[in-house]
This record gives C-alpha cells, sequence and structure tokens, in this order.
C-alpha cells in the first residue's frame, strides 16, 4: 500500500524514469538532485531553453518576472509559474501546473496538472497529477528534534533513513486551506483533507479527513 504505484501516476511524465526506479516514493527524494542533472542537458534544444546553469524552462511555460527560479531545475511544458514564486532548486515541474502567488518549492516533485496557487511551501515532497493544496497548506519537512522520519502503518514502523522528508500527496488529492501536513505524511488517491487540518502518518486512499479521530470513507 506505500509503494510509488500505489501513489503516483508518472507513466509518461518527465520524472517518470525516476520514479519507476524507487519502490517507495519517498527514495526518489535524495535522488532528484542527480536525475536533474543528468536529464537536463538530454532535453530536446528545439523545446527547452537552459537559462542559467542548471536551469531548463519548456518554451510554452509562462514564468512572471518575479518567480526566483534556482537550479537545479527542470520546468516542463504549459506550466505557469506565477509572481514572487521561489523556486529553491532540485526541483521537476512537470507540465500543466501552477506553481503560484509566493508559494515556495524545494527538492520536489510536481508531476503534472499540479496545483500549488497560494501561498503553499513544498519541500521535500512528491505531488501527483492533479493534486491541489488550498491557499496557506503547506508540507512540513522536518522534526523539531532532526531525527530520521519513521513511518507508523499499520502497527509497523518503517525507517525511511531520511530527516527531511515532507510529503507524498497521491493523484487527485484536494488539500484544504491552511491545512499543516506534519513530515512523513502519505496521503492515498482521492482522498480529501479539510481545512486547518493537521496530518500525520499515512492517509488511505479514497478518505475525507476532518481531522486525526474523524477519517471517512469518501463516499
Amino acid at each position: 500500500m506505500l509503494k510509488t504505484k500505489d501513489f503516483i501516476s508518472y507513466q509518461g511524465t518527465l520524472a517518470e524514469k525516476l520514479l519507476e526506479q524507487v519502490e517507495y516514493p519517498w527514495q526518489a527524494l535524495p535522488l532528484i538532485n542527480q536525475f536533474i542533472l543528468d536529464l537536463g542537458p538530454t532535453l530536446p534544444k528545439s523545446e527547452y531553453k537552459q537559462i542559467k546553469d542548471d536551469v531548463w524552462i519548456h518554451q510554452t511555460a509562462i514564468i512572471a518576472e518575479s518567480a526566483l527560479l534556482n537550479g537545479p531545475l527542470i520546468i516542463g511544458p504549459n506550466n505557469e509559474i506565477r509572481h514572487s514564486a521561489f523556486i529553491r532548486g532540485n526541483v521537476i515541474v512537470g507540465d500543466s501546473c501552477v506553481v503560484g502567488n509566493s508559494t515556495e518549492l524545494k527538492n520536489s516533485i510536481l508531476v503534472s496538472h499540479v496545483e500549488a496557487p497560494h501561498f503553499n511551501y513544498v519541500g521535500d515532497s512528491i505531488l501527483a497529477p492533479y493534486s491541489h493544496l488550498g491557499a496557506g497548506a503547506i508540507t512540513s519537512n522536518i522534526k523539531a528534534d532532526r531525527k530520521n522520519i519513521i513511518l507508523n502503518y499499520r502497527n509497523q514502523q518503517i525507517e525511511t533513513g531520511l530527516k527531511k522528508f515532507g510529503a507524498i500527496i497521491g493523484d487527485h488529492v484536494e488539500v484544504g486551506c491552511n491545512a499543516v501536513l506534519n513530515p512523513g505524511v502519505m496521503i492515498g488517491k482521492n482522498s480529501i483533507i479539510y481545512p486547518l487540518s493537521m496530518v500525520r502518518g499515512v492517509i488511505e486512499s479514497q478518505k475525507i479527513y476532518k481531522n486525526e479521530n474523524e477519517i471517512v470513507d469518501l463516499k
């Protein structure tokens, strides 16, 4: 249930060759940097422009002048990077995504058709196709004690080996405004997170998360 294929549809996307090689999605996070450095120079020069060191932008992407883009970074086709977006590096923005006003991205993958449009922080995370973050929703990516992140799932403790791990957000997930996803959160496909939620652990697919004591089936 925690395997990459259970959360993310990645076939035919820029991140396909990265995601297909990892059994669990968090295993891709330490590999993003080198994957971009290897892939960037191979992208078709008729479609992508290298605007500075280790930054490749598709010719159809719309980039606001006020956006700050640091590499390694690939921004694919039909994306919109809006006013004052801050991309810190080690980021893949696949295709048809929105990175909005004052949204910050770091060491993350937006696979395709992802919307992070208003005041979002996405760090050490993977957002699957058609997932959406409401205004102010953030992924918290490091514990207060700075220890490695351990997933608790079905009475098992799974060591990720990572000190920084934000969230894995599955296909068609809706995250409400000002929700906080604690380090190591995984949200299954088609689930809905209520606004103002503080989410921990693994939320399975087809669920509505109202609070930690009220998680119901999506009807």
